[in-house]
């Protein structure tokens, strides 16, 4: 049996007992036979895979990316790869995540000023190796514009995917897309355990197309997966389900594909199995985390999303906020404004975001400027 498969097995037989244990406590002294809940159960059984392998070869041989290395000595990745911070912390950000409220007090936690232009940042992930010896890397996918887009063109310029340490020391930038490239806009990062999610797309909201790649953060080296025929942001993937889900222009529509599904191969263009409205006006997602299959929500799969939205509510009016997304229905499962704001002046859930559990509380890590970024890194104050 291989490593993941493995892993499925163990979790399922530690929340089998879990589960057993919830229901003989239940049914202490009533005499009752002890039920397991059958939709935990197959819940659970859902999240077995084989293999983090999907059952087709890639669609197109690998890009090669202009990767500059700024720090030779200085390892791009932690090692070995941590798991994705987000989904294997689901339980307890989203136990913390539902008890904050408008009235929540934050705290600035850490300020990191990043080196080197950040462009336009537009996804960001952590990865660290907790312990001892914390080795914190950040990836940010960022676009840098030398042509101005407009209504009716596409403009020009390159997708970037940056490497940073925990001080915001720049180890690397690694230019996704050529010269010329009509898909230079990179969007939102997503990280599974083994690659980073990122799409790249024409930049503009209609009559666009857009490819999603993934990476290997130890060797930044983009592979194509499929082609969507229309402008795609933030992606979210569901490593134990092979579900891949992006965002639209302005997050008003999610697209659903399922991996284990051969896509049509390049240059052809993947239908999505499922387009699903955005039922919240509230906010624009910009950025968005999977969070796993908590058993809160019936292990449906959740996903975590920032962003803004600008102009609907008066020309100088703009609101931030972050959602816990239903991602086979798009409905908000909880949402939090907030208001907090960077020494630039912009709200901090402008740009991309992650969240983890650091020290037993959440922390959100923020990079709402463009150019010259720093990360911004909030708790809420007071117990978790």
């Amino acid at each position: 049996m291989d490593t993941s498969a493995t892993e499925g097995l163990r979790n399922i037989l530690t929340a089998f007992s879990e589960q057993w244990t919830l229901s003989a406590t239940a049914a202490s002294g009533t005499g009752k036979a002890l039920l397991l809940n059958a939709t935990a159960l197959l819940g659970l059984l859902s999240s077995i895979t084989p293999s983090t392998k999907y059952p087709h070869n890639p669609p197109e041989a690998q890009r090669n990316a202009n990767i500059t290395i700024h720090q030779p000595n200085t390892p791009l990745a932690p090692s070995p790869l941590p798991p994705p911070g987000p989904s294997s912390q689901s339980e307890e950000i989203i136990r913390q995540f539902i008890e904050l409220d408008r009235s929540t007090k934050w705290r600035l936690a850490d300020k990191i000023p990043f080196s080197g232009d950040c462009h336009e940042p537009e996804g960001i992930v952590r990865l660290s190796n907790e312990g001892p010896a914390q080795d914190d890397r950040y990836f940010v996918s960022a676009g840098e514009w030398t042509v101005p887009q407009s209504p009716d063109k596409n403009g020009e310029g390159f997708a970037h995917l940056l490497v940073f340490d925990g001080t915001g020391r720049q180890l690397a930038d690694a230019v996704l897309t050529a010269p010329g490239a009509a898909e230079y806009h990179g969007g939102g990062l997503d990280y599974d355990g083994t690659h980073l999610w990122v799409t790249l797309a024409e930049y503009r909201p209609v009559n666009a197309t857009a490819t999603l790649v993934r990476l290997r953060p130890d060797k930044l080296c983009p592979e194509p997966v499929l082609r969507i025929a229309d402008h795609m942001g933030a992606v979210v993937h569901d490593i134990a389900a092979g579900d891949v889900l992006t965002l639209n222009w302005g997050a008003r529509s999610a697209s659903l594909w399922n991996l284990r599904h051969s896509p049509v191969p390049l240059p052809g263009f993947t239908p999505p199995r499922a387009v699903v409205k955005n039922p919240s006006h509230y906010t624009d997602y910009q950025d968005c985390k999977f969070l796993g299959r908590p058993q809160r929500y019936g292990f449906r799969s959740v996903m975590l999303c920032a962003g803004i939205t600008g102009g609907v509510y008066g020309a100088n009016t703009s609101i931030g906020g972050v959602a816990l997304v239903d991602m086979q229905t798009m409905v908000p499962l909880y949402e939090l404004p907030l208001s907090m704001v960077s020494d630039g002046g912009n709200l901090v859930t402008k740009n991309p975001m992650d969240a983890a559990i650091v020290d037993g509380k959440l922390r959100f890590f923020f990079l709402p400027d463009e150019h010259n970024s720093t990360l911004y890194v909030y708790e809420p104050e007071g117990p978790g």
